[in-house]
């Protein structure tokens, strides 16, 4: 819900620091409450279970033709199971709760994953049915009111790290089912370390003001002007899907800026393989806009949720990854397209214009590429079915942020056995054998050519990353 701008000028003082800070960090995961979201940590065991492979879907670059009513509601098209804790089990899998609360070597959903952000270290909490250490206490009451609300039993507040303004839109029923899956858990008596001081207890009556100013609880409404299909990925991608938590741009206050959802977001996560380095990453812009997936049609958007990889655009890596191997692939084909209809029919946002880059820094880069790149992803940047994915018309070449196109230049990206990637080559980490002022000058020649356009990147924007 959007407020005005002297609102939250009263409310500043109150919120900066103990909630501001927080999603300012780049941070979009939380460590207070059932919370699944996107990290590049090793990915644990995928518990779900894979739904049908459906049928062949038509190639289709637009939504299917609107219906005035459609068939049901978005909330009763989840895949058909056997009981509720089926039911909850696959919707926790759309909502990636494993990622967000299975640590490292660590028992399923029993907490303790770390976050790391300038302001300190936050650790994802226990959600297995222990009484004393997890949820076991919880009622199904409880768990509404923490999903839709961000308040847990005793009236805790929640951060809004923690995708509760997302979850908000999820359906009671399909929060239920969610709730009653994990009482089936096994309980793990483990307790998560503590916060670091900016995420603890006295932070938290900050978010009575901040929910005041910046959240509404409600449920997703159908859209009758759109097909049940439309609906359907509106639902997952707004809310267990949470997309825009990691795409969209924030405010001083660390909510979501509705009029640029989906343009572009940062989180903190990490690089490189065994590296152990926390750095930012720049989530790409998903709208059909030139710098983001407007040259995607619905079936590739479809193909990268279901598979990790879209043959003639990119394959994933960093922290997409988590998404992919534990949430994405194990979704019905007809769930990851509902969603890719919706993603292709967002508005096309372009982010606000910036300082070209200049002629000279073009040709810099130009010998760099050649000698580093070109044999991948070829002189043309279009790369090839054996070697690389194209650089033309990239969402992630093209971002505003280069982060994580430095990423991948300075740490380089190994696919995950879960997924295809393809015949392409492993990306080579490049940061041990060239200068920041050669990443640079790389990434400001593939940022400026066949056609691509982005900002400056400068040898210190090289650095933050290394």
């Amino acid at each position: 819900m959007k407020r005005t701008l002297a609102k939250v000028l009263i409310a500043a003082p109150l919120l900066l620091v103990p909630v501001g800070a927080l999603v300012l960090a780049g941070i979009v995961l939380a460590a207070d409450a059932p919370a699944p979201a996107p990290t590049d940590m090793p990915a644990p065991a995928a518990a779900p279970r894979a739904a049908g492979e459906g049928p062949a879907l038509p190639p289709s670059d637009v939504a299917a033709p609107a219906a005035e009513n459609p068939a049901s509601a978005p909330s009763d098209m989840t895949p058909q199971v056997d009981n509720l804790a089926d039911k909850g089990k696959y919707l926790a899998t759309a909502g990636n709760c494993i990622s967000c609360h299975t640590r490292p070597g660590g028992a399923e959903f029993s907490g303790g994953v770390e976050f790391h952000t300038p302001f300190g270290l936050i650790h994802s909490t226990n959600i297995t049915p222990d009484p004393e250490t997890g949820i076991g206490k919880w009622t199904e009451a409880d768990f509404i009111k923490a999903m839709h609300d961000g308040v847990a039993p005793g009236g805790r507040r929640l951060f809004p790290a923690f995708p509760y303004p997302a979850f908000t839109k999820v359906s009671d029923d399909d929060v239920k089912a969610i709730y009653h899956y994990l009482t089936t858990l096994k309980p793990v008596a483990y307790t998560p370390p503590a916060n670091g001081m900016m995420f603890s207890s006295p932070a938290r009556w900050g978010m009575i003001f901040w929910n005041a100013l910046f959240h509404t609880s409600e449920r997703y409404k159908t859209d009758t002007a759109q097909s049940a299909e439309w609906n359907r990925g509106a639902y997952l991608t707004e809310g267990l899907g949470h997309c825009s938590m990691c795409h969209t741009p924030r405010n001083v206050a660390g909510a979501e800026k509705q009029d640029e959802a989906y343009s572009g977001g940062e989180i903190m996560d990490k690089v490189g393989e065994g590296e152990g380095k926390i750095r930012k990453w720049a989530g790409v812009n998903l709208t059909p806009a030139k710098s983001g997936l407007g040259a995607w049609s619905v079936d590739d958007i479809a193909a990268y949720l279901n598979k990790g990889f879209a043959s003639r655009h990119a394959g994933t890596w960093g922290p997409m990854t988590e998404v992919i191997v534990n949430s994405m692939r194990h979704l019905s084909v007809e769930d990851t397209k509902a969603m890719a209809v919706y993603i292709k029919n967002l508005p096309p946002r372009e982010p606000a214009g910036g300082v070209a880059i200049a002629e000279d820094q073009t040709k810099a880069g130009a010998p760099v590429y050649k000698d580093r790149c070109s044999k991948c992803h070829m002189d043309s940047g279009r790369g090839g079915m054996f070697n690389g994915p194209p650089l033309v018309g990239s969402a992630i070449v093209q971002h505003a942020d280069p982060a994580s196109l430095i990423n991948i230049i300075m740490y380089g990206a190994n696919a995950p056995k879960e997924v295809s990637t393809g015949q392409w080559e492993t990306m080579k980490a490049l940061g041990e054998v060239m200068t920041d002022a050669e990443i640079a000058a790389v990434a400001n020649y593939v940022r400026s050519s066949w056609g691509n356009t982005g900002r400056p990147v400068q040898a210190a924007d090289v650095a933050k990353q290394r």
